[in-house]
This record gives structure tokens, sequence and C-alpha cells, in this order.
């Protein structure tokens, strides 16, 4: 009949139809959502042009709501209230590991939360230079701020101890590389990582040792590759040093070398050597005492280890810096003594 009203069952049809798109369209409207970059508002003094990369801390414990708000106000441009749903719906809000994160640009919601799910922290990196000393370690490691100082004011040996090696020297013992860390590591895990890694190159190296090596332990190699770190201005000399080193172990020459005297001055050295020095007598001055000093002097990398358990053959003992980071070798005293005139004249020891 004209002007009558719909059917009940159509009325529900259309209703139905009505749901069915909305949720189509909220659900192609997530979907979107869920794969666009996030809006980051940039930190102050970023410069133009430069995208922002965020700095996301969670604490432990932090709710999923919290992590959300927290996100929020580390500069991610958003409602919280949209991130929180997003967690929950996932499956996943349970699963959000604490942590320091970097956001860069260009992240999603759905990559958001995959970080976080994944704990894929943003890492730091620091790099501990080939023939620095264990005090020059230190001393990195307590320049980087993000890093938590638990060896601050403890001394070597209780650092050992800290590391599981006690009574060990830590001269040596810490393999040069770079090691990355996340935000609150503590200096000891760095250290502790730094000196396994020494262990497996030191194990490895002395495992290709020469049969003819005058060294008789693997502790005696990590020594001399500590001296032959010092006294390598150019890498193509290593090992030749090592092989004058090895002549003079052999023959049981005095080792004489610089760098060993240094060391034993500890911070009395003020840059110049004077030849009062060479006689100042202590355990790791090789010009008064015979045979190897008692602990390396400095932590030698792969190149050195190498070196010192498999030296170039030669009949050098001696050796001499020619000024442009070469050496010149020499068998005899007479030639090396010639040598040091050519390449060292005007540059003798201060008495």
């Amino acid at each position: 009949m004209p002007g009558s009203f719909p059917s009940a069952s159509r009325v529900v049809r259309r209703l139905f139809l009505l749901i069915v798109l909305v949720a189509f369209a909220a659900a192609g409207a997530g979907y979107w959502w869920l794969n666009q970059p996030l809006p980051l508002r940039a930190a102050a003094g970023t410069g133009a042009g430069a995208p922002p990369a965020l700095e996301l801390e969670i604490e432990p414990g932090t709710t999923p709501r919290g992590v959300a708000a927290a996100a929020v106000a580390a500069g991610v441009d958003t409602d919280p209230r949209l991130l929180y749903a997003w967690f929950r719906i996932s499956g996943k809000d349970r699963l959000i590991k604490a942590g320091n994160y970097e956001i860069p640009a260009g992240t999603t919601p759905f990559g958001l939360l995959q970080k976080l799910v994944r704990g894929e922290e943003a890492l730091r990196a620091i790099t501990l230079v080939e023939g620095w000393t264990f005090r020059q370690f230190r001393q990195a490691l307590g320049r980087e701020e993000q890093l938590r100082h638990d060896t601050q004011g403890l001394a070597d040996d209780a650092i050992m101890l800290r590391l599981e090696r006690p009574g060990m020297h830590p001269e040596g013992r810490f393999f040069p590389d770079t090691y990355t860390y996340a935000k609150g590591t503590s200096d000891l895990a760095v250290l502790r990582r730094a000196l396994h890694a020494m262990d497996r190159r030191l194990e490895a190296a002395w495992a290709q040792r020469a049969a003819d090596t005058p060294l008789k332990t693997a502790d005696e190699a990590l020594i001399l590759a500590s001296i032959v770190e010092k006294e390598t201005g150019r890498a193509s000399d290593r090992g030749q040093i090592a092989g004058v080193f090895s002549n003079r172990l052999r023959t049981g020459m005095l080792l004489q070398t610089d760098p060993t005297v240094i060391y034993g001055m500890g911070e009395k050295f003020d840059g110049n050597l004077r030849r009062r020095d060479l006689l100042a007598d202590t355990p790791w001055n090789t010009y008064t005492r015979p045979g190897l000093p008692p602990t390396p002097i400095s932590m030698p990398g792969k190149a050195s280890l190498i070196a010192a358990v498999q030296p170039e053959r030669t009949q050098a003992l001696y050796f001499v810096a020619r000024g442009d980071g070469t050496s010149q070798f020499s068998p005899t005293l007479d030639e090396h003594n010639r040598a040091v005139n050519r390449f060292q004249r005007g540059q003798g020891l201060q008495p």
C-alpha cells in the first residue's frame, strides 16, 4: 500500500548491511593507519630538514597504556588511546619489553609494536683501540654517558675480581674492538665481552704458533704481542719486529725496548724518555732485566697476536725508527749504530 512503512525484515537487512559497511570501513581505516608512518615531533635543536629520531625509554613494569603515553610524550604525534587500542587488539600488549628504543622517521604503528615486542633496543658503540693500556680503556668507558659506571672508584684488582679473574693483572687481557651496548648497560658487561674476546683470540693464535717459537706459554705470547703492538709504526714491519724480539729471546739478549720502560714509569712518564730512565730498574724495564716483562704493556690486536707466534724469519737483532713510520732492521750492532746515526741524528736521549 502506498505510504506504508518498510517491513521489519527489510529494516533489519538494511541495518545489518550498514553495520557491515561500517565495519569494513573501520577495518580499512585501521589497516591504513597501522601502515602509515607515525608523525614525529622534532626534538628541540634538530636541524632543518633533518628527519627526527626519537628516544623512547620504557621502564620495567610499565603498563601497555603507560607505553602508549610514553611514546607520545617522547614525540610520537598521535592520540595515545589509538596506540593503546592497537596494542590491546594485537594481543601482544603484554609482550612489550622494557628498554631504550630509537623511533626513526617512517616508523609505522605496526613497526613500532614489532620493535617493542622483539626488544630491538637502540644500540650505542664504543671502540677500544689497539695499543691502548687498561687505564686508557677505563678512561674511554668512563666517558660513555649511556653506560652504567659500575667500575667507578674500583681498583683494577677489584674489577678483575668482579670479572671472576681474581689475581689476574688486567693489562693485555681485553681485546681491542668496537662493542655495541644498550643504554644503561654496565661497563662491566662491556669489559666482560672484551675479556672473553681476548681469551678466544689468544687461544686461536697460540694454536697456530710456529714450531720453533721461543715462547713457552700463551701468556708469554700475549706479552710479546703487546710489545710488538707498541713498537709497530707500519703494519708491514710487524712480522719482522716480532722476529727481532724472538731472535733476542733465543740468544738471551736483553730486549731493550723503550715501550716497556715507559710502561714501568707509569704516570711519571712526561713524554720524554731520558737515559736515566733506561737505567732506572722496574719490573718492566727490559734494559735492566732479561727476558719478557712480567705482564703485557698494552692491549694487542689480532695482527700482533699472530706476529708474536708466527714471527717473520730474519737475521736482524736490531731495528730503529726511520722517522716515517717504518723501521730499519740490522743484523749487527755496527750496522745498527750506523742506522741510528743516519735516522736519529740530533734525537739522542737526554741525560
